[in-house]
């Protein structure tokens, strides 16, 4: 579709051309940002990441995102080589090298490293990790709800990759991706084993059906942080929210959907495999979550 949009569409930022990358310690200017081509994290996809969102000078939910990250490197056996204070005084050092003090955006990614030989196996990795923080000005800036269309890639088993990990390796969810776009949607909704709605490609996915607030039971998707906080918010909010199985049929006659992120919070949805979900626009249900999340960042930051 020519007026595509996803849920990482952001505001043009001239900024970004000099920004500093954190890469092993030292601050680079972007063009000089690199890593060796033997890089596990290149060669492989062998590493995890997180992405994290700044508001008025505070990083939101930083204690649920270190958690995450830590507990992802000890799932792939990977020594990040920093305690979790060194992690954050490396994302500080990186957000006070670029004068960043809210809407801002860093995508912070530990690898095994460099490789001796350009082969799989994890003990090539010999010369420690690699850990890289891009930090961007980035504001959302998505013009209409997001167009989505269900795809045969699902979301697989713990055993072959489990869903949960916010690894390097996305090539299922950039597959799915691209099948969306080929179908003229601008993101895909990724099935379960099992056939119940359970994620996109890029976000976890909620719907809203008569006042109440629907996602998957959370066992094949991403362990989205912002996902937890809507389902707090809504809880403590007496919103009734619900982690089930539910359809495609479900989907369809939903009277809201909307996806959730670091980057964009909440995201209305407004069409599903080119049906119109309830108005088409961004709900009264949605529009409160996004409300009361806001209310959440806020308290954090008083922390």
């Amino acid at each position: 579709m020519n007026d595509h949009v996803s849920t990482h569409t952001s505001e043009d930022d001239i900024r970004n051309e000099q920004i500093q990358i954190y890469v092993n310690g030292a601050l680079k200017p972007k063009s000089e940002a690199t890593v060796s081509v033997y890089d596990s994290g290149f060669m492989l996809g062998d590493g995890v990441w997180e992405g994290l969102r700044l508001y008025d000078g505070h990083w939101a939910f930083l204690d649920d995102h270190m958690d995450r990250l830590f507990e992802a490197a000890k799932a792939i056996d990977l020594e990040i080589g920093l305690d979790r204070q060194g992690v954050i005084d490396a994302l500080e050092a990186t957000r006070a090298a670029n004068d960043m003090t809210t809407d801002a955006h860093a995508r912070l990614m530990v690898t095994r490293g460099p490789k001796t030989r350009p082969f799989q196996h994890p003990s090539l990795s010999q010369q420690g990790p690699t850990m890289v923080i891009i930090m961007e000005h980035s504001k959302p800036k998505i013009p209409r709800p997001i167009h989505l269309a269900t795809v045969p890639h699902i979301r697989g088993l713990p055993m072959t990759q489990d869903p949960k990990l916010n690894s390097h390796s996305k090539l299922n969810c950039i597959l799915a991706c691209i099948a969306a776009e080929k179908a003229g949607a601008d993101e895909a909704l990724m099935l379960d084993i099992h056939g119940f709605v359970n994620t996109t490609n890029a976000c976890n996915f909620f719907i809203v059906r008569k006042g109440e607030v629907w996602t998957s039971t959370g066992d094949y998707c991403m362990n989205g942080i912002t996902r937890q906080k809507v389902i707090d918010v809504c809880r403590a909010d007496g919103i009734p929210v619900f982690e089930r199985n539910y359809s495609l049929v479900d989907t369809y006659g939903a009277d809201e959907a909307f996806l959730t992120g670091t980057f964009g919070a909440q995201t209305p949805v407004g069409a599903i495999d080119g049906r119109q979900i309830g108005s088409g626009e961004m709900g009264p249900v949605t529009k409160r979550i996004r409300s009361l999340y806001k209310d959440l960042v806020a308290r954090d930051a008083q922390k």
